[in-house]
């Protein structure tokens, strides 16, 4: 059961959302598309498979556009899962959207003619293997050791095992919100995940680095644990949003109080 102990919350389980609060997606996406962009150019200056206009295209683009992009993308699945309305929508999991998102983008900077789309599907992939924050690993581990841990991530389920298994984070059970065909934050995804688990919602607590996220998972009567990372929330410290959620959330762990370490240390996880 769901217990308060003095200032420290105690929970059956523990459900993480995972990219941007588990794992670093802006390092490894940017990195990803300059290496992908270096290595096209490398091969087409020896075979001459580009034109001059294809690698002139590469070549004008430095590290902050290719970061610029890699937020673009990203942007687009926070429009895709806002958006989907489970039961109209036709059904597309992330994997799928973040190709045809790619595809949508390269074609929009003037690079579709750059890549294969076997290249295409290859490098929308780089998504199953995002390198967690410093202290993601470990601290989940703590906290396993006390709690059952999980996902709950919009990402499919070869998604999520492809993290776990490359950043060796530690959950106990893995969930989507795949297995409830919808995304979140919809409602049933959290009410779902919590009856998967056989638990009432008040048993549960989330983490996030996104306040949207938590607010949806407290709305379906989930505790809410917040652990900011830097750049990812997109509710300004200015708006009213940001500051009334500092009345609700039960344990805030700020930027530069060490993430999951933090979350472990303060339930006297070892």
């Amino acid at each position: 059961m769901f217990l308060v102990c003095s200032d420290i919350l105690w929970f059956e389980e523990i459900t993480n959302t995972l990219v941007g609060t588990v794992v670093d997606w802006r390092t490894t996406v940017t990195t990803k598309l300059i290496s992908s962009a270096a290595s096209k150019l490398a091969y087409a200056n020896s075979s001459k498979e580009l034109s001059s206009y294809d690698r002139s295209q590469i070549l004008k683009l430095d590290h902050q556009d290719w970061a610029e992009f890699a937020q673009e993308w990203r942007n687009s699945y926070k429009t895709f899962v806002m958006n989907f309305v489970p039961g109209k929508t036709e059904w597309r999991d992330i994997d799928t959207h973040h190709y045809l998102s790619l595809l949508e983008l390269l074609e929009k900077r003037k690079l579709d003619n750059i890549y294969t789309k076997e290249e295409v599907k290859e490098i929308s992939l780089v998504w199953h293997f995002l390198d967690p924050w410093k202290d993601s690993s470990e601290g989940i581990h703590q906290l396993s050791s006390m709690f059952i841990t999980s996902t709950l991530s919009n990402g499919n389920p070869s998604l999520l095992d492809d993290l776990q298994k490359h950043g060796n984070l530690g959950f106990k059970k893995l969930q989507s919100s795949a297995d409830f065909k919808a995304y979140k934050p919809h409602p049933d995804v959290y009410t779902g995940a919590a009856k998967a688990m056989g638990l009432h919602p008040g048993e549960v607590a989330m983490v996030a680095a996104h306040l949207v996220d938590l607010k949806a998972a407290r709305g379906c009567g989930f505790q809410t644990i917040y652990v900011e990372r830097k750049r990812e929330e997109d509710w300004g410290h200015d708006e009213e949003d940001y500051q009334d959620a500092r009345s609700w959330v039960d344990m805030w762990v700020t930027e530069d109080e060490n993430g999951f370490m933090e979350v472990a240390r303060r339930f006297g996880c070892e």
